[in-house]
């Protein structure tokens, strides 16, 4: 296969602390001999296990960035034993747009795995990740939230897996983690994910969803933040971590279907009947959809296909058919100590 058109300015075996750039070469109206400058930060301490932190997959979900942003300026090497790999901004135009998809190539980098070293923009990136940094790493963690238009419960996030033991190596480190949930999650489609690609590489890998509407709060950040030293300490990457203040805990929830989803069948002025976090019982209405053409028209009504929690909901208040209005998730477990 063609090699890579990216080059690091960082070298991945060396010892220290460094930041850098992965370097895309671009050529564009501004710029004829341009480039894409992607962050990146390694931080090594002799040998151990790698770590690599991902976010701005999405370039409008903000608690990764700013969580991994803080981390690669305070981490020092002293602190790691093994290697850390902090990239915050995955997809960089995406980021710098502000918007879920490149405004070069409209390129979904978590939809474009295993991607194309002489492909778009964004499979270029994509093929970076899946053929130079992925091999490095043993553990992965790719912080994600709800963009402009979902929300959702605080949560780090694994699939069930056909390998158990594997299975069973995510599930620690979402644990470790510790969100205030914890979710076994089920994707619509799971083409083309930088999940997919990390577990069919064999690698422990973590998601998240922290919040959403293409914001961060200072709550969700500190979830982020938090949650990232414990899934380094549970790597064994951290060579020494204080004590949490305070026992923490979280609930364990699961996708088990695509009964999970309510999907609309409609344009209109969305109202959300329950909120996230809220118990939801089967049949229940959860979410009403009014015309906004015009007046004096009854809305239509939207019931949850099954019990749980609201653990998702569409965001702003305007909806259009094919949007995901809420999702239900069965809660497994309540009280689950975080432990590392």
């Amino acid at each position: 296969m063609r090699a890579s058109p990216i080059q690091p300015t960082v070298d991945f075996n060396a010892d220290g602390e460094q930041h850098g750039f992965l370097k895309l070469p671009y050529s564009h109206d501004a710029s004829a001999w341009g480039a894409v400058m992607i962050p990146i930060t390694v931080i090594r301490n002799g040998d151990g296990p790698t770590a690599l932190l991902t976010g701005g997959n999405h370039g409008d979900e903000y608690e990764g960035p700013i969580a991994l942003s803080q981390l690669a300026a305070t981490l020092r090497a002293d602190d790691v034993k093994g290697r850390v790999i902090i990239v915050p901004f995955m997809n960089y135009p995406a980021f710098r747009a502000g918007s879920r998809t490149s405004p070069i190539d409209r390129g979904n980098l978590n939809r474009s795995f295993p991607g194309k070293p002489d492909g778009t923009v964004t499979e270029k990136i994509a093929d970076y990740f899946q053929r130079h940094l992925l091999p490095l790493a043993d553990y992965v963690l790719d912080l994600h939230a709800g963009g402009r238009t979902l929300d959702f419960v605080p949560f780090a996030a694994i699939h069930v897996l056909p390998e158990a033991q594997q299975q069973a190596r995510c599930e620690a480190a979402m644990r470790a983690f510790g969100a205030p949930y914890s979710m076994r999650m089920l994707e619509l489609d799971s083409v083309g994910l930088f999940d997919t690609a990390a577990e069919e590489a064999g690698k422990v890998f973590v998601s998240t969803e922290l919040g959403g509407g293409g914001t961060a709060t200072a709550q969700s950040v500190a979830v982020a933040a938090r949650g990232i030293r414990g899934f380094l300490q549970h790597a064994g990457v951290l060579a020494h971590e204080p004590p949490e203040d305070a026992p923490r805990t979280t609930t364990l929830l699961d996708m088990p279907d695509g009964t999970c989803f309510t999907t609309s069948e409609h344009d209109g002025l969305l109202e959300m009947c329950k909120d996230l976090g809220e118990t939801v019982e089967s049949g229940e209405v959860i979410a009403r959809i009014y015309d906004a053409s015009r007046t004096g028209v009854a809305p239509v009504e939207y019931r949850a296909r099954r019990g749980g929690l609201l653990a998702a909901r569409h965001f702003p208040g305007l909806v259009g058919i094919g949007d995901t209005v809420a999702v239900v998730a069965d809660v497994v477990e309540r009280g689950i100590p975080v432990s590392v």
